[in-house]
């Protein structure tokens, strides 16, 4: 487990299952990620035992905040496409339980993502893609000092129109100058 103040990444478990679909058979939960259809229980169970046999340190997380002495479910995260060689990886977040969004729980979770790629992967790089319309994950990743490093131009079609994806990085060095800064 990784644990912070008031969330942790944890394994996902199979009873973790039912909560990921009701989540992402939310339009609006949808909209930020890949996904673009409604997704079914079998569909996550598939995944499930795919992702039990990927590498260990690629392996998802689920998020959890704690509440009072309990701990809640309410999203997952991971580093992806894992390169040891050139030492980066792709992240990926999403808060599927939207009582949760805007209290800062993707801001600690994304935290402690990079705490674990930079400090126990040994990653020297850290990239995702965020939609050009997901302003609340673009202001996250801001204020962690991701920088934006491209842009793949009209890359998505979502209702009815194209949209821009944006690539964004942080380095290593970044990161460790921002907590030394108290961050």
């Amino acid at each position: 487990m990784i644990v912070g103040e008031r969330v942790r990444l944890r394994a996902i478990e199979r009873d973790d299952l039912p909560r990921f679909v009701a989540w992402l058979n939310v339009p609006e939960v949808r909209r930020g990620l890949a996904l673009y259809l409604p997704l079914s229980l079998a569909d996550e169970e598939r995944w499930y035992e795919g992702m039990l046999v990927s590498p260990p340190d690629e392996r998802p997380f689920a998020i959890d905040v704690r509440r009072g002495e309990a701990w809640e479910h309410v999203g997952g995260t991971s580093l992806m496409r894992i390169d040891p060689r050139a030492r980066h990886a792709e992240a990926g977040i999403h808060i599927g339980d939207t009582g949760f969004w805007n209290q800062g729980v993707g801001t600690q979770a994304m935290r402690l993502l990079l705490r674990h790629g930079f400090e126990t992967l040994n990653l020297n790089r850290v990239y995702l893609r965020v939609y050009e319309d997901n302003a609340r994950a673009l202001a996250v990743y801001r204020r962690l000092g991701f920088q934006e490093e491209g842009r793949l131009r009209q890359d998505r079609f979502l209702e009815g129109r194209y949209w821009d994806t944006l690539l964004m990085g942080l380095l290593r060095q970044e990161w460790l100058d921002s907590q030394k800064g108290g961050e």
